[in-house]
């Protein structure tokens, strides 16, 4: 009968690293009694090494301690790690009494140091089973303890679930009877404690007692079957093995200083409080790093690797390992490194910091990690000095595409921050062409025979694949165009991420929350009447959208919803995360910001509030209604000194209030709530949304809440579903459909080929002056403004699309066209230059030919927006026309007022609207009210009067429809009904 008994499994793990098939990559297995308790350490596997190693430096101790010399050696080990911790002691060595000793020797990143290699294999691997690691309490023993050269590593609980013993409970060991001050426990003294179980492993580098906390350390959200035993096999068969470890301790663990801005109550202000974290890398870190530096080792430089991770994964902490491995990579036998410089691109104009300070706290040599803070002529000198890893933005790239020619036949690594967001356009052109030789290396060029089609060709070249540069892009969010430029074909035919840690796994895994868990969204009813008699004809979208848009700027549709969100900041968010919680406010555009401010400063000052809102918007917004001008500063009055990152985390600021800015890259771990009043999609919404996903157990965030005013739930369930696990894209971009749409503009005849060929001559010959390209393009501009308006708008669509689709596909295209890119770049200028399309803009005259007859709102949906376990596919590159104004559905004003008030209006019956006009009516010919409004009263007892006939007249309607007198009596309703019925009264009584 099989045995399944707890020690089997640890028989079995222990068999395993003691193989010796396995060469020098076997560990030796030690008792627990080698183990000595006080010293922490195994003394005779650290004198073994030292003295086969490092004999002459053990004969300087042998002179200074005699016999002793072992056992001081030990104790200047064992002193020194209790100040400065094993991972340090480790890497650096000890200095005892004239000797340099090193405990532990790592692989060369070369081949071709022999004599380094042979001290690399000279390291001893051992495992204790059974570790009795206590003076106070003898018989207390621990399943596994691992040894480099005698200095404890890992720890490790085993649990067999067949036993009916799981990780769980492996887990529950460390908290309750694996605790400091034992020294095998305390921070930094042992690296890693593994809790391990059949199917799951779980680890720490600190333990705390109850507050330990225990990181996932899977392949996925279930571990594969492995059909040649225990899921978790994968531990102790590749992680631990003698390279992959010592591998972990060169080059991934690291002791990393956080700082974070805090609010201390005792000072009653923000101080930066200081934390040590000792790194370890999660599963699929580990895994990705390694997976790319084998491929780029293998496949050399040229090629390009898509990473799909979500937030929650730790990516900061991927680039810096990747960065710092593609710094020493080499393949084997060649002397020199694989990349010259690696290049960490982000797309914020801000640097990131915390990537920045990420990468740089891996370096382990100083002057390694060089971030771009200043001017590209910095990033210039730090690429003509050869720095190893250089931090900048995409933008600076641009500026110094001419003067990097020197840097032709260099070899670069560009590992990129958030792919989708600005790599796939002009920038990552520019990008291109600074790292670019002029042509390829197998390709000789006659320096005498230089002309415009070779010119031609090396500008194609500078922008499509280049063989020495190798891209590395992390996105959360694949679009299209992403996967299709940075990712790979897989047997299918469809584009897929290099690697993915998936949205489902980090929410599973519970590194960010899932913020479609609590939505609740609201539906705006309003009616509009047309206040003109003249009935114009209008675009329908853009005069709906523009409605729409008056609708959301009334005071009244502001004050309606800055009471819903304020009613649910006081009943949820102000109690959450121990009354520490904050609220997002995300408007469609600056004008709605500020209204919306302006609003809620003045209701909270009203209920007697202590908070008050921010606002964070990007230059000046002037009111139309009211002339008067804002901006961010002026309304928040925080100083020149404070941020509004900072500002946001003192106790008077809970509510911040945005357009356009903080919904990406803004990472603010108690912001609970979200209000939404902007359209999203997309990738835009996973974006935004994505702001309230960071978690704080600690402080019991265990869940956030979304209230949507704009957006329906399926689409917003639509646009996550696509990001949800694995993103593939389905349909590649067809390059021909490029001459499909050259020759559709050919057709219209708005310009000649030799137009395009004598744009061609001077753009290309850096000698001819640049003003000579005006002459040519307003020629062609004067025969469009011959054609009718269908022809121009046709004309100006096709040459957008032509632009657009080249300036992608020149950049996954491996073939030379010069015409079409003498159409591209002539297309490019000639669009610059065509007039403004008439009646682009939205139609703002209509505002002034409609009232606001009415409005509310109403919740619609609340729950959990569940996503289905599948992958998501995104849709091609599209090659179609945006679409022509003389297509655009033209309608009357009246119907268009119609249509809005069918999708939007209160809907009563026409019964019901009978009945509402006899409530008016019975209120203007009411006795009592002729006598308040014509006699000498004030505004205010005027008003009181009327509200009070009004509030009588509605409950009357409780005896004849209580349909209509509930529809009545909604606050809302009931207050607009009463605002407009006494601003009539007004008029009528003069």
């Amino acid at each position: 009968m099989a045995s399944y008994k707890e020690q089997d499994f640890e028989t079995h793990i222990v068999e395993h690293l003691t193989d010796p098939t396995h060469g020098d990559g076997a560990y030796v297995q030690r008792a627990s009694s080698d183990y000595d308790k006080e010293l922490c350490l195994i003394p005779e596997e650290i004198i073994a090494f030292v003295k086969a190693t490092q004999p002459e430096e053990y004969e300087k101790l042998q002179e200074q301690y005699g016999a002793d010399a072992g056992r001081n050696l030990c104790i200047r080990i064992r002193n020194t790690i209790r100040r400065w911790g094993a991972l340090r002691v480790l890497r650096e060595g000890v200095k005892d009494r004239g000797a340099t000793i090193q405990l532990v020797y790592f692989r060369p990143s070369s081949t071709l140091n022999p004599a380094h290699e042979q001290l690399y294999r000279k390291n001893r691997l051992s495992v204790v089973r059974q570790l009795h690691y206590s003076t106070k309490h003898p018989s207390r023993s621990l399943d596994l303890g691992i040894f480099v050269n005698g200095i404890p590593i890992f720890t490790a609980e085993l649990k067999n679930s067949l036993t009916g013993q799981f990780v769980e409970q492996a887990k529950k060991q460390y908290r309750k009877k694996r605790r400091p001050p034992e020294p095998l426990f305390q921070f930094k003294r042992c690296l890693a404690h593994f809790a391990v179980g059949n199917e799951k492993v779980f680890y720490t580098t600190r333990l705390a007692g109850d507050d330990t906390y225990f990181l996932p350390f899977n392949k996925g959200i279930e571990n594969p079957t492995n059909p040649d035993g225990h899921k978790t096999a994968y531990l102790w068969e590749t992680v631990w093995h003698k390279d992959s470890l010592l591998d972990l301790l060169q080059n991934y663990l690291c002791m990393q200083i956080d700082k974070e801005k805090v609010y201390d109550p005792e000072k009653g202000a923000i101080v930066t409080k200081e934390s040590e974290t000792l790194i370890f890398p999660r599963y699929h870190q580990l895994d990705v790093v390694r997976k790319l530096l084998r491929a780029a080792r293998e496949d050399r430089a040229g090629h390009n690797y898509l990473v799909q991770h979500s937030a929650g994964s730790g990516k900061s902490n991927s680039i810096a390992w990747l960065s710092h491995g593609l710094r020493q990579l080499y393949r084997s036998g060649e002397k020199e490194r694989l990349f010259d410089t690696i290049i960490v691109v982000t797309d914020r104009r801000v640097l990131d910091e915390q990537l920045q300070n990420t990468i740089k706290q891996f370096e382990q040599t100083a002057g390694t990690v060089v971030p771009i803070t200043k001017t590209s002529q910095q990033l210039k000198e730090a690429l003509e000095k050869g720095k190893d890893i250089l931090i900048t933005t995409i933008q600076k790239f641009p500026v110094i595409s001419e003067a990097m020619s020197e840097l032709e036949g260099n070899r670069f690594a560009v590992v990129v921050d958030e792919a989708h967001s600005g790599q796939t356009g002009e920038n990552a052109k520019h990008l291109k062409k600074t790292l670019s030789a002029s042509l390829d290396e197998a390709e000789e060029k006659d320096e005498t025979d230089v002309d415009l089609e070779d010119e031609i060709v090396q500008e194609i070249r500078a922008r499509g694949q280049q063989a020495h540069i190798s891209y590395f892009a992390f996105t959360a969010t694949p679009k299209n165009k992403t996967l299709e430029l940075f990712g790979r074909k897989n047997e299918e035919g469809t584009y897929v991420p290099f690697h993915v840690y998936s949205m489902r796994q980090a929410i599973k895994e519970r590194f960010i929350l899932d913020v479609l868990d609590n939505y609740i969204t609201f539906k705006r009813y309003f009616k509009l009447v047309k206040s003109i008699d003249e009935d114009k004809e209008y675009e329908t979208r853009k005069a709906a959208r523009a409605l729409t848009s008056y609708v959301d700027l009334q005071p009244h549709a502001i004050n309606t919803k800055a009471n819903i969100c304020l009613d649910h900041f006081l009943d949820v968010t102000a109690d959450a995360i121990n009354g520490k919680g904050r609220a997002m406010l995300v408007t469609r555009s600056r004008l709605h910001c500020v209204r919306y401010y302006l609003t809620l400063k003045r209701l909270m000052k009203e209920r007697g509030l202590s908070v008050e809102p921010l606002v964070a918007f990007s230059g000046t917004v002037e009111d139309p209604d009211t002339g008067a001008k804002y901006t961010e500063s002026s309304l928040n009055e925080l100083g020149s000194k404070t941020d509004i990152r900072d500002a946001f985390k003192l106790p008077k600021y809970r509510i911040l209030i945005v357009a356009n800015k903080f919904q990406t890259g803004f990472d603010c771990p108690p912001l609970h709530t979200m209000w939404v009043d902007k359209k999203l999609g997309g990738v835009s919404a996973v974006q935004t949304l994505s702001r309230l996903n960071r978690t704080m157990w600690s402080e019991g965030k265990t869940e956030v809440v979304v209230l949507d005013f704009v957006n329906e739930a399926e689409a917003i369930q639509t646009a996550f579903q696509d990001f949800y696990q694995t993103t593939f894209l389905g349909e590649e971009t067809d390059p021909n459909k490029l001459y499909d749409l050259a020759a559709e503009l050919r057709n219209l005849e708005v310009y000649t080929p030799q137009d395009v060929d004598d744009f061609a001559e001077v753009f290309f010959d850096e000698s001819q002056p640049g003003e000579q390209l005006q002459p040519i393009l307003d020629r062609v501009v004067q025969q469009w403004r011959q054609r009718d308006e269908e022809t121009r708008e046709d004309f100006r669509s096709l040459l957008q699309s032509f632009a657009r689709l080249y300036g992608y596909v020149g950049q996954l295209i491996d073939f030379e066209d010069p015409d079409l890119e003498k159409l591209y770049v002539f297309a490019r200028n000639l669009n610059r230059k065509l007039p403004p399309r008439e009646g682009g803009g939205l139609p703002q005259e209509i505002l002034d030919e409609v009232d606001l007859d009415s409005f509310r709102i109403q919740e619609t949906y609340d729950g959990s927006l569940s996503l289905n376990p599948q992958d998501g596919e995104v849709q091609g590159i599209s090659t179609t026309t945006s679409g022509q104004a003389s297509d655009a559905e033209r309608e009357y004003l009246s119907n268009i007022v119609s249509a809005l008030n069918e999708a939007y209006g209160l809907d009563l019956s026409e019964r019901d609207k009978i009945r509402v006009k006899e409530i008016v009516e019975d209120v203007e010919t009411d006795d009592s009210v002729e006598a308040v409004m014509t006699g000498p009263n004030s505004r205010s007892n005027k008003r009181h009067h009327v509200n009070k006939v009004i509030e009588q007249k509605v409950m009357a309607q409780v005896n004849h429809s209580i349909e209509l007198f509930q529809r009545l009596n909604d606050h809302e309703v009931k207050k607009e009904f009463k605002r407009r019925l006494f601003n009539q009264l007004l008029q009528q009584f003069g």
